[in-house]
């Protein structure tokens, strides 16, 4: 459970902190979006980490759909060669998307499509799939209504958002 200055925080002991150094402690937690965390920093204190999650989601669906969809193009597109920050690199290594061959026609031609549909990169939680399983759901959800998808991809942040609290802050 390690944050990226490898420190593990409790609720309360993110709750006491002024809002710039409570954003830093959860740098990433939202990929290159740290509106989220200045905003739910107003929610203090926070009990346990599933409130601290509650109040991240809230500021997230409380955004403008301009940001909102600002929050969902700031994530890399899956299976990219490009540099990613550490938490997406190391999600999308664990899914197999990272390994050599790993960026197929297949996938390139997937994350086209998708992005031409929807004007951004498709957004799933990847950690406990595959990159079968990865494949599946974008084939799937390419045909998903549009406002559907949007939505669907919020869930889904909010899922990574989940995840990555998990690694640097403890339950209670």
């Amino acid at each position: 459970m390690d944050s990226p200055d490898n420190r593990c925080w409790t609720p309360a002991d993110l709750s006491a902190l002024e809002r710039d150094a409570f954003v830093a402690a959860l740098d990433g937690v939202f990929e290159q979006t740290a509106w989220v965390a200045e905003r739910a920093w107003e929610q203090r204190p926070f009990t346990t980490r599933f409130a601290l999650w509650q109040a991240l989601v809230s500021a997230m669906l409380a955004a403008s759909h301009e940001e909102q969809l600002a929050l969902i193009r700031a994530h890399p597109e899956l299976g990219t060669r490009a540099p990613l920050s550490a938490a997406s690199g190391g999600e999308q290594q664990a899914a197999g998307l990272r390994q050599e061959g790993a960026d197929t026609p297949r996938l390139a031609e997937l994350n086209a499509h998708y992005r031409a549909r929807f004007g951004h990169p498709f957004i799933v939680a990847v950690a406990g799939l595959g990159r079968d399983d990865i494949l599946a759901q974008l084939e799937q959800r390419l045909h998903d209504p549009p406002q559907q998808e949007f939505a669907r991809c919020l869930g889904e942040i909010g899922r990574i958002a989940a995840l990555r609290l998990a690694q640097r802050v403890s339950s209670a």
